[in-house]
């Protein structure tokens, strides 16, 4: 029986990481080993805290996740690998997969998605991200010429104003409290500010933020009878809103994104695998790569969810090598 390694998260707030024997392939099975995984900061800093609240416990699983929230669980969505045993038309490619941080794994063949040619293995981790931008801005639907912000330059945030700024005539502002950020929305190619300088009259504003605050600045930002698209995730934490002011006065809207379901404006014509695919072609985009901040060894997984837990850390994708493995 082959072996692979995998990180648990034993308890709140512990990593480990544990030696586990892989099931025997059945026909429909490929045996993927592991090259490059990404953490996906906000929700695996959630579960890794234990803060995913027992509501969402269901709803917030992982399609290869083992174990429950709140207690050992192995989770993560974010893998990149190449594919060592399976059907002949899969053999040797690099594929994406939504399968946790482990080095080797088996799963049906078609739970992996292939990489395009063009797309480095390390940049194909942010697949999920561009996924998740895909979903939010069908849920959006900007116009040519529209003018948005999107407050949070985080993995998801700036993923979406790049997609936004490949849309003609589209002024996007990116905004964040993190002064380092000016330097990647420049290799984004979008504007950066501020929230004390944030403009305001915007056709569209996205929060991705993750704070109270964020969303209170994105309803001042946007037009009046403005659409304001939520697409944090608080787990349990709580959000204040000031909705007194002009809040009624001028008509305001906040609707929530997710990518649990494909936006209800493709959800006819798009099946999740179509997303997928969809944002793994964007990858082809170079300037994804100033998402990737950092990179430790598979060795590291347990300090590494530590460091990043800490809410100082500003890394945006940390990638896990797992090109040294067994």
């Amino acid at each position: 029986m082959l072996e692979a390694t995998a990180f648990w998260v034993d308890e709140p707030g512990v990593g480990i990481l544990r030696r586990e024997r892989l099931p025997r392939l059945d026909d429909h099975d490929v045996l993927v080993r592991t090259l490059h995984t990404g953490v996906s900061r906000g929700t695996e800093t959630s579960v890794f805290t234990g803060r995913v609240p027992e509501s969402e416990h269901e709803r917030m699983r992982a399609p290869f996740q083992e174990g429950d929230f709140g207690g050992s669980v192995k989770y993560g969505y974010l893998n990149v690998g190449v594919v060592e045993q399976g059907p002949q038309t899969l053999l040797g490619q690099t594929v994406f997969t939504l399968y946790p941080h482990q080095s080797a794994f088996v799963v049906p063949a078609e739970a992996v998605v292939p990489v395009p040619k063009g797309v480095p293995a390390r940049r194909a981790v942010l697949a999920g991200a561009v996924e998740t931008a895909v979903n939010v801005l069908w849920d959006a639907a900007p116009l040519v010429g529209d003018r948005v912000t999107v407050v949070g330059a985080g993995m998801i945030g700036c993923c979406i104003a790049l997609l936004l700024h490949g849309i003609p005539g589209v002024e996007v502002a990116l905004v964040d409290i993190e002064p380092s950020r000016r330097a990647v929305a420049d290799r984004l190619g979008v504007t950066f500010t501020d929230p004390s300088n944030a403009p305001h009259d915007r056709d569209l504003v996205i929060n991705t933020s993750g704070s109270d605050a964020g969303l209170q600045l994105a309803l001042a930002s946007v037009v009046t009878e403005g659409e304001v698209i939520e697409a944090s995730w608080y787990a349990d934490r709580p959000a204040t809103l000031m909705l007194g002011g002009d809040f009624h006065s001028r008509r305001l809207t906040i609707r929530s994104s997710q990518v649990g379901a494909v936006a209800a404006r493709r959800r006819g014509s798009r099946t999740t695998r179509d997303r997928l695919e969809l944002a793994l072609r964007f990858l082809r985009d170079p300037a994804f790569d100033v998402l990737l901040t950092a990179e430790s060894s598979w060795r590291d997984l347990p300090e590494v969810m530590e460091r990043i837990a800490d809410r100082s850390n500003t890394d945006l994708c940390h990638t896990i090598n797992w090109g040294d493995t067994e």
